[in-house]
Parts: C-alpha cells; structure tokens; sequence
C-alpha cells in the first residue's frame, strides 16, 4: 500500500490523466515491475496499447496573436503521444488543393473584429466559400477561438464549419467554440477528437463533443484609476496622441500584450435617445440574458454608435419601414425612422450588440512601471456626410481624467513577445505603433538585458510629433537604445518613411539579421506594414545577393524561426 502522500499524488496524476496516458503508464509499469532495474529502458520503448485506427491528420491554424498556433502546435504533441502523425500547418501556407486529398483535418482558428478571420487565414476561408468542390471524404472538427465580448463571437469558426459541411465534409466531433480563457475546452474538444480517431477511421455519424471541464471564471477585469492623461503631441501638430497611466491592484501582463476597454457612451446622446423613444430610464430590460435599467443598458452595454448594416436591416424589419443599407447612429436612426411608442423600442433593444472591446498594445513594463500599465492612444477623427467624428473608444479614453476609474483587461500575445535577453531586436514603429516598443526598452532596460537594439520610429513633424522624445533620447545616450532611426514626413518637400531610413541603412540591417537578430513591425497594417515589408525583402535580396524568389523564401524562414513579428491594425 502506498504512503498517503504518495497515494494522493498517484490519485491526482490518474484523474488529470487521458485514457492514452493511462494505457501508456500501465504499459511502463509493466515493464518496471517484470524486470526490475531497467526502468528507462522500459520507458524509452513504451508505446500506446493500441494501435490507432487513424495513422495521420493535419492541424491547420489561422491566428492574429499566436494563440491558435501555440494550440495547435501543442495538440500535435498530444497526437503524436498518441500514436497519430499530425502535420501541422499555418492557413497563410496551406495549399488550397490540398483539401480534396485530405481525409482527416482539423483547424483552428480565430475570429477577428467584425465576425472576420485572421488576416493570415483569409486566403483559405474565401476559398471554402467560393469553391463547390466536393469533399466527400473529407473528416474534420473546428477549434474556434474567440471573445464573447464581441458581438459574432467564434464567427469565423462557425462559417468554416459551415462550409466544410456544405462541401461535404463529415465532422469528427461538433465545432467547440473558445472563449478567452480556452485551454480547458480546447483539450475536452481534443480528447474527443482522439477517441473518435482511435475508435474507428470513419465514423457514421458525428458523435457529441466531449464535455467540457468547468469553466474559469473568464478574463480578469481590473478596476484600475487614471493617474495620468497627457497630451504626447506639442502645440500646432495635427494630431492628439495620449500618454495615458491606469494604477491597478495585482496587475499582471507583459511587454507585447494589449489592454482591452470597452467605452461607455455619451450621456448626452443616451438621454437624448430616452426623450425621442419616450421610454422610462428606470424600466427594467433583459439583454443577452442579463437585466438591467434601459439607461445603464444603453450607457453601459450596448453599441449605439455608427450601427452595423446588419443592425439597420433588423431595425428596418421592427418598425417596419425601408431603410437603405447603411451605417448610421441609433439616435438618427431614430430621428429619421422612428418608431411608434416605448414598447417598439424595447423590441429595438433586443438586436442592438453589446459594445465591442478595443485593445490598445501596452507601451509600460511591471519591471519599470509596478502597479501601473500605460497606453498609447491617438484620438481618431474622421468624416462622414461632411460631418467631424470621433472613434468611440479613442475618444472615450482621451476624455479620462485623473482620479477616474477605468474597467479593463489583459489580452494576452504569445507571439509578439520579446527574445532571450542576449538577442538582438530591430523595432519598426511609427506613431503609435512605438507603444509596444516603449515597453520592449523600458523591460530591457530595468532587467539589464544585453542584447542591441534598434528603434526606426516615425510621424509628420520631428517638432510637435515625436513621441516619447524625451525617453527615447535617454535610451540612446545611455546605450539602451544602440542605434534610432527617425522618419519624419513632412519635414522636407520629399515624404520620407521608415521604410526609407531602412532602405538606408540596408547593409547595417541585413548583417543584424545575419546575426540572429529579431524584426518587429508595430502600426498601421495598411500602406505601412505592406511597404515595410517590401523593403525588407529588398534588403534580404540586396544583402544575400539573392533573386526576389529567394528573398522571399529567407523572409519565411524568419517566420517560422519567430524572428519577424508583426502587430499591425
């Protein structure tokens, strides 16, 4: 009989255990008990106890931050302890003609903004859907990773699913959609996939998923409270770019993640949409199951700005009237289309989404920075119909004043996440794509990391818009900072860019990337990362002495090598 803390031990080891890992611990202890002393021998030859039905699968992902890759990559290892060969494959380098040889495949993938896949995954998801290519032996499941904060969660998922169904796809197990907090179901849905695999090659019928372990509680909502809120630009810049400092009790992230907030609205357009529907602010309405006052619901909760077009079609349908396809403000929407009394607009309330979070990179480190995260956030203005907006979110938090409170949350980037401190990075960052970059050196510098860095950094004028100066500078005079490049557009009659200060110093770039360093892009995803990175393939191309093809073939390589990272939006 076992000691009771070794029992207790053994217990906890057997109930955390798959039935796999059970066979394969059984087989082990079977040979550690017929031959003693040869214990590693025993276990370097242990082996499942059965034979897979199924020898192969491919696990394909599409990911934004690098959370369907690490899933990915870590059910492949679980496969593999299984007996089964899994190939594992990004969507952004899966050959589309390729699906109608397949006959066990599973993907995961991530949901992106309005319902949209990963920029990465595009290419596979517009082909599931435009094809009519059968695939009649095709057996597969979806991971669908997503937030239930916004409005068509898993969307993504669920098309894919949809339409690998339509082809004629037989699912292994039912799509299993993921909030943030996703491992446990990731590996419920997992463990059914291998049973499924291990018990026969072709199933009937899709059986049930698994059940999933008890869900954690979700993502950690801090209530933290503005410290400082200060405008970065200097006077006459054509721009509002805010330094805001949040202090919150047992904060814990890391440079390269995001914060998440989701903006309350205006009170003025709330109370002006409570006086054209003449509904009593005090009613009590149920939402997405979870009652609260119409003002708190429509302060709090619910997106009234700038609605979606599939939002103004069920409005239309409620109040019965045709309405073009269109993106518009519930208060206008209301002005020009109104319905008929209180009771109209509590059916209204029913198709309006939850506000959407929005993520802002953090440009702090806990090392320099504890008990606080700082972000960076340029006040978005733009025009429609000849009039002036704002960006929701942007606009709510350029507002905050010291002492405030702020609700937010950590969102969490496996990918973007700084080297070995002996690594050399370059950091390719303008406007408020340096925030991340702020946080990188702030890290480097408070853990002495020994690695070279480099900040190309950009904006319109070197006077009113160089952000962060003052720190910048002092990272370059203390050696933190090995080398700056700056780009300021409109200082001279030719626009420059950071893609030209690169382009520059092309010779001293390619012998960093030579020697191991690692290349981040942070900003605008479009004209920015695209002409950054059609310089960079330049300069792979000028400094190997290699065609474009081969360039292009190295830039992959610092992909898969997690040597080229971007964060672009």
């Amino acid at each position: 009989m076992l000691a009771e803390a070794k029992l207790k031990t053994f217990l906890d080891l057997v109930q955390q255990s798959s039935k796999e890992e059970l066979l394969w611990m059984s087989g082990y202890l079977a040979g550690v008990t017929s031959a003693p002393g040869v214990a590693a021998s025993a276990a370097e030859s242990a082996a499942p106890a059965t034979k897979p039905a199924v020898g192969k699968v491919t696990i394909a992902y599409g990911t934004e931050t690098g959370n369907s890759k690490r899933v990915a990559t870590d059910l492949a290892g679980k496969a593999k302890k299984s007996g089964i060969n899994a190939r594992v494959v990004s969507l952004d380098q899966y050959r589309l003609n390729d699906l109608e040889k397949e006959e066990y495949f599973l993907t995961v993938i991530s949901t992106q903004g309005e319902g949209d896949p990963p920029a990465g995954a595009q290419k596979f998801y517009d082909y599931v859907h435009q094809t009519d290519k059968k695939l009649p032996k095709l057996k597969y499941s979806v991971l669908a990773l997503g937030d239930t904060s916004y409005p068509l969660f898993c969307k993504a998922g669920e098309d894919v699913d949809a339409q690998l169904q339509r082809l004629g796809g037989s699912p292994l197990v039912p799509i299993q959609k993921c909030d943030v907090d996703y491992e446990d179901e990731a590996n419920a849905w997992f463990q059914s996939v291998l049973q499924t695999l291990n018990n026969a090659a072709a199933p009937a019928s899709a059986p049930a998923a698994a059940p999933a372990p008890a869900k954690k509680t979700g993502k950690k909502i801090y209530n933290g409270t503005i410290l400082t809120n200060i405008v970065l630009n200097d006077i006459g810049s054509n721009k509002s770019t805010h330094h805001i400092e949040i202090e919150a009790e047992d904060l814990a992230y890391e440079p390269g993640d995001a914060l998440g907030v989701v903006p309350k609205n205006r009170p003025f357009t709330v109370e002006a949409i409570l006086k054209v529907t003449g509904i009593s602010p005090e009613d009590k309405v149920t939402h997405r199951n979870s009652e609260s006052t119409v003002r708190e619901l429509l302060q709090d909760k619910v997106n009234i700005t700038y609605l979606p077009e599939r939002v103004v079609k069920k409005y239309a349908e409620v109040v019965e009237q045709d309405i073009p396809a269109t993106r518009i403000d519930l208060l206008d929407l209301l002005r020009i289309y109104p319905v008929k009394d209180a009771e109209q607009f509590k059916e209204v309330i029913q198709i309006l989404e939850p506000i959407a979070p929005r993520l802002y990179s953090i440009s702090s480190s806990l090392e320099a920075h504890p008990g606080e995260i700082h972000v960076t956030v340029a006040r978005d203005e733009f025009r429609i119909n000849e009039e002036l907006l704002c960006g929701h979110c942007s606009d709510y938090l350029s507002e905050q004043k010291e002492g405030q409170p702020l609700e937010f949350y950590i969102h969490k980037n496996s990918q973007f996440k700084l080297p070995a401190a002996d690594k050399d990075v370059i950091m390719i960052g303008p406007g408020t794509g340096v925030a991340p970059f702020r946080s990188f050196l702030a890290e480097r510098d408070a853990t002495g990391a020994e690695g070279r860095n480099w900040l190309f950094f950009g904006d319109q004028h070197f006077a009113t818009d160089f952000l962060y100066q003052t720190e910048i500078q002092s990272w370059y005079e203390t050696g933190i900072l090995t080398k700056f490049n700056g780009a300021f557009s409109r200082d001279q009659k030719e626009k420059v860019y950071v893609q030209h200060k690169m382009q520059e110093n092309a010779d001293t770039f390619y012998e960093w990337l030579s020697s191991g360093a690692y290349v981040y892009v942070c900003g605008a995803k479009e004209p920015m990362s695209v002409d950054v990175e059609n310089t960079l393939l330049q300069i792979i191309g000028l400094g190997a002495g290699s065609s474009p093809e081969e360039a292009a073939v190295y830039l992959e390589q610092l992909k898969e090598e997690g040597r080229y990272l971007k964060d672009v939006y």
